[in-house]
């Protein structure tokens, strides 16, 4: 995936190069590695302790997120974290306990019945679960809007509440099937707020190099949780019944919600964009320029009256050593209220409808098929998982199934480790190749083992799933994990893509990725199982091919990415749509 710029003449590890702006967006230097670096005449840019260069560069103002002691922004990435991990155990609750729902739905508590009652089939109780991804995916178009406007705390808070509210909703719905429904719905709305937001969070907290970990952290969370989700629900249905797994999640919730108020300020804040070096840009007559990559001198004198703080100190040589504020408090009334003023002054409806527009910007096209496609074929193997196994020749019951997930689980960490040593390792890495200058295709490079795990999990599981006689549950649990590893590498990669190439659009380009794969979750639990009676390795040989040309496409993208990222900053597709 990497090519020799002899190939492609002006190119950097492959990625080719733009003529058209000195800057592009995203485009960074990492570290002080940079040869040129010296050359550059910028006097006052900020380094870390340990030399490399910050990137966003911070502001003075002890408020910017950037300044808070590295401590306290992991402890608010550990709370977000929690609440991640108790939010993604919503969509899969139902998937070990799918053939038990029909039986309870359809039984006759209390004989004589009417033989006429409405009857419901595995469809419908696997659409409990896809009208929930479609609640996840309308409340993410508004609830981003809100983020923009406003922050992200009071949705946080709302989330919270909101989960807690629609869980114990659901656990007293009993034999109340659209009132269960409608519990699972408003769940769904509750999680859209962490699916969309959590990650856009890791990129107000973070510098460029401090990202990757945090965000395979948050990751492994939503999908960690996800996948041990019904190992722990098949043991509970069948000891306590399926009512108690939603009033679990209520009461750990509620548990949590203290936390959340306490220890979750918010982390929007309107920076100078001078200092936002991985999003801002400059086209070639830019007279301060004299290096196609230069981090500038970004200071402006302020005028009289203006504030001083949210711009750089000048020095007289040398970096300026970033220096962690001593002032921050979590608990402080500012932190405290679900709000602290607008964030921008622009219209709410044209932010709700910046993220369709953004289907077509290639960029986040791509992230949303390499992350969306392979998350919604885990869901349909989850309807397949419970199919195959509760059924001939196997007759799992709902705590064996939910076991099922364990393997799951294990690939999910698995994952997660790969995701962490490689994300930034290797961006490092090739920017230390690349003569200190960091891309953000650089993060493409983990769609490898992807691919690899991936594709080997699809088409492995497809073909043991559909001879379970032959191969009993071991294979297709196994390859089931593989799938997982491969998403889950896949979920960081384009998180981490979208947040260092457009981190000015990152959080319409997170509420694409939110929409397509629920949207997309949602079509498949709609008509996958009428698909898989067709035949479960027919299906599955389709869709491993299907990503398989979905991980391919990163070759051009990885090699155009960069002037794909020029040509979006000179021809902003949100300007031409009026919504900026």
């Amino acid at each position: 995936m990497i090519f020799p710029s002899s190939i492609f003449g002006s190119s950097g590890l492959g990625v080719l190069q733009d003529h058209k702006l000195q800057h592009v967006p995203g485009t960074a230097t990492l570290d002080d590695f940079d040869p040129a670096a010296e050359l550059r005449g910028a006097r006052n840019v900020k380094k870390s302790r340990d030399g490399i260069i910050l990137v966003p560069q911070p502001s003075d103002d002890p408020k910017d997120p950037l300044n808070w002691p590295l401590w306290r922004r992991d402890l608010i990435t550990g709370v977000l974290c929690l609440l991640s991990l108790l939010a993604s155990t919503l969509s899969p609750l139902l998937a070990a306990n799918s053939v038990s729902l029909v039986i309870y739905f359809n039984s006759c508590p209390d004989p004589p019945c009417d033989p006429n009652r409405r009857r419901y089939s595995i469809d419908d109780v696997a659409l409990l679960t896809g009208y929930h991804l479609l609640g996840v995916g309308v409340a993410g178009f508004i609830f981003v809007a809100m983020a923009r406007v406003w922050g992200k705390r009071h949705l946080y808070l709302l989330g919270c509440v909101l989960i807690i509210i629609s869980s114990a909703w659901g656990g007293a719905s009993n034999r109340n099937f659209d009132s269960l429904m409608g519990a699972r719905v408003v769940q769904g709305i509750g999680l859209a707020p962490f699916e969309a937001l959590v990650n856009v969070s890791v990129g107000d907290l973070y510098f460029v190099h401090e990202r990757g970990k945090r965000m395979a952290l948050t990751n492994l969370s939503f999908f960690g949780g996800a996948f041990l989700t019904p190992v722990i629900v098949g043991k509970i249905t069948s000891t306590l019944g399926w009512q108690w797994t939603f009033y679990f999640i209520a009461i750990f919730m509620a548990c949590l919600l203290p936390a959340v108020i306490l220890y979750c300020p918010e982390t929007s804040y309107t920076r100078n964009a001078k200092l936002n070096t991985d999003t801002s840009w400059d086209d070639n007559h830019d007279e301060r320029s004299s290096s196609s990559h230069e981090l500038r001198d970004t200071y402006v004198p302020e005028k009289d009256g203006s504030n001083p703080t949210n711009s750089r100190p000048t020095t007289s040589s040398g970096p300026a050593y970033h220096e962690p504020t001593k002032e921050f408090k979590f608990i402080t009334r500012e932190h405290i209220m679900p709000f602290n003023g607008r964030k921008t002054s622009e219209s709410f409806f044209k932010l709700l409808l910046r993220p369709f527009p953004l289907f077509f910007h290639p960029g986040i096209l791509w992230a949303c098929l390499i992350q969306g496609a392979i998350i919604g074929w885990t869901v349909l193997i989850g309807i397949v998982l419970a199919a195959i196994m509760i059924g001939a020749p196997l007759f799992f019951d709902e705590v064996k199934t939910g076991y099922m997930y364990t393997g799951a689980f294990v690939g999910a960490i698995i994952g997660f480790v790969i995701a962490g040593v490689l994300s930034d390792s290797s961006a490092k890495w090739l920017t230390r190749k690349n003569n200190g200058i960091y891309e953000p295709e650089f993060r493409m490079i983990l769609v490898i083992p992807q691919l690899i795990f991936g594709a080997a999990g699809l088409y492995g599981f497809g073909w043991t799933g559909s001879h379970t006689v032959k191969f009993g549950w071991f294979w297709p649990d196994f390859f089931f994990s593989l799938e997982v590893i491969g998403m889950v590498i896949g979920a960081v990669a384009s998180a981490l893509y979208i947040v260092d190439a457009h981190r000015d659009i990152a959080i319409e380009g997170f509420t694409c990725l939110l929409v397509f794969k629920n949207i997309f979750s949602f079509g498949l639990t709609y008509s996958g199982l009428h698909w898989l009676r067709e035949g479960i390795w027919g299906v599955f040989w389709v869709i491993s091919t299907v990503q398989v040309v979905i991980c391919l496409a990163t070759i051009p993208m990885y090699i155009f990415g960069k002037r794909n990222r020029s040509f979006f900053a000179r021809h902003d597709i949100l300007e031409i749509c009026k919504l900026k």
